[in-house]
C-alpha cells in the first residue's frame, strides 16, 4: 500500500474568470469540474487537469472574490512541478507565454513562471515512466502538452520535525529535502525548502497562494490505514469526508503544511459525462437547494474552451 503521487493540488484565486483565462486558455487545462466550496458554498470550488480528471493532473482553485494577494512561508507550499516531454515542448511554452506577457526563466531542464495573481510554477522534462496526463487543446500540440504533476515545494524551518510523518506514510528520503511518494503506477514528491531570508513578514493565506496539496489513495480502505498511520505519528486527522468526487482526510503535518488524502475510485464523471465535463455547475445534495441563488450571485465565467 503506497501513495500513488500527488492526488491534486488546491490553490486561492480573487478572480475566477482571469483564472480560467489563465489555466483553461493559456495552459490549455481542461476544466473539469465547476462546483462550490463544499463548507463555503458561496465560493467557487473550479477543478482543472486532463481530458478525464485523472488524479495527478487535478489543479483546483477556490474563489475568493476580491481577496488580497497571498505570501508564502513557512508551512506553505510556494511551487507546483509539471512534467513535460522534453527540451522542444520547453521552447514551445516559452514562446507561448511570452506572446501573453507571461515570463518565464529557463535553467537547462526547467522553466520557472507564475501566473497573473504570483502563483510559481515549474515545468520540467520528465524521465518517469509515468503515463503522460495530457489535456487537449486546439493550439497545443499534444506532444507539447502538460502532463501532470511532478511534484510540489514547500517552505519549512525545521524539516526534521516533519520525518516521523513521512516516513509513517511512506515517503521515501532523497537528496537534498526531497521526499518521494512512489506507488506502482504514479510518482510523485515533496520537496522542503528553507524559507529564504528575504521573505518579508509572516505567511500570509491569500491569492496565489497554495491552499492544501492532496495525495492519491485508492480507497476507503487505504484511507482509513493511512488515517491511522498518520495520527500513530503525532497528526490529528479529520474523519474520513465525502467530497463527492473522492472521499478525504485532512491533517497538517508538523511543519504546518495542510495534507489532505483524496481517493481515486470515484471520479469526476460521477454527477455528468465525460464530454461534457465542467460545462454545467454541479452542487453536491446539501446544497442543492441554494442552486438558483448561488447561480445569481457567483461570478459568471468564460467558456474555458
Amino acid at each position: 500500500m503506497e501513495l500513488e503521487g500527488l492526488h491534486h493540488v488546491t490553490a486561492i484565486t480573487a478572480d475566477a474568470p482571469a483564472n480560467v483565462e489563465f489555466y483553461a486558455g493559456l495552459l490549455g487545462l481542461r476544466m473539469v469540474k465547476k462546483t462550490v466550496n463544499f463548507d463555503a458554498p458561496d465560493v467557487y470550488h473550479l477543478y482543472f487537469g486532463d481530458e478525464v480528471g485523472t488524479p495527478g493532473s487535478i489543479l483546483t482553485f477556490f474563489e475568493f472574490p476580491g481577496a488580497a494577494p497571498g505570501r508564502t512561508g513557512a508551512g506553505m507550499v510556494h511551487e507546483i512541478e509539471w512534467r513535460v516531454a522534453g527540451e522542444e515542448a520547453l521552447a514551445f511554452w516559452a514562446e507561448r507565454l511570452g506572446a501573453a506577457g507571461v515570463r518565464s526563466e529557463a535553467a537547462g531542464p526547467l522553466m520557472g513562471f507564475a501566473d497573473p495573481e504570483g502563483l510559481q510554477h515549474t515545468l520540467m522534462t520528465t524521465t518517469v515512466a509515468d503515463a503522460p496526463l495530457r489535456p487537449a487543446h486546439p493550439d497545443i500540440p499534444p506532444e507539447h502538452a502538460l502532463q501532470g504533476f511532478e511534484g510540489v515545494r514547500a517552505y519549512v524551518r525545521e524539516p526534521q520535525k516533519s520525518e516521523p510523518l513521512l516516513h509513517a506514510l511512506g515517503f521515501k528520503a532523497g537528496p537534498e529535502g526531497r521526499w518521494d511518494a512512489s506507488g506502482p503506477r504514479r510518482h510523485g514528491h515533496l520537496h522542503l525548502d528553507a524559507p529564504p531570508d528575504e521573505l518579508a513578514g509572516p505567511p500570509v493565506q491569500g491569492a496565489g497562494t497554495v491552499h492544501h496539496i492532496a495525495w492519491s489513495v485508492a480507497d476507503d480502505e487505504e484511507l482509513t490505514a493511512f488515517r491511522s498511520r498518520a495520527a500513530q505519528a503525532g497528526a490529528r486527522p479529520t474523519p474520513i469526508i465525502d467530497r463527492q468526487y473522492f472521499h478525504s482526510v485532512y491533517f497538517r503535518e508538523p511543519n504546518g503544511v495542510l495534507f489532505e488524502l483524496a481517493s481515486r475510485d470515484i471520479g469526476f464523471d460521477v454527477d455528468e459525462p465525460v464530454e461534457s465535463l465542467g460545462t454545467q455547475l454541479k452542487l453536491p445534495a446539501q446544497h442543492e437547494p441554494l442552486r438558483a441563488t448561488l447561480e445569481q450571485n457567483l461570478t459568471p465565467l468564460p467558456d474555458p474552451r
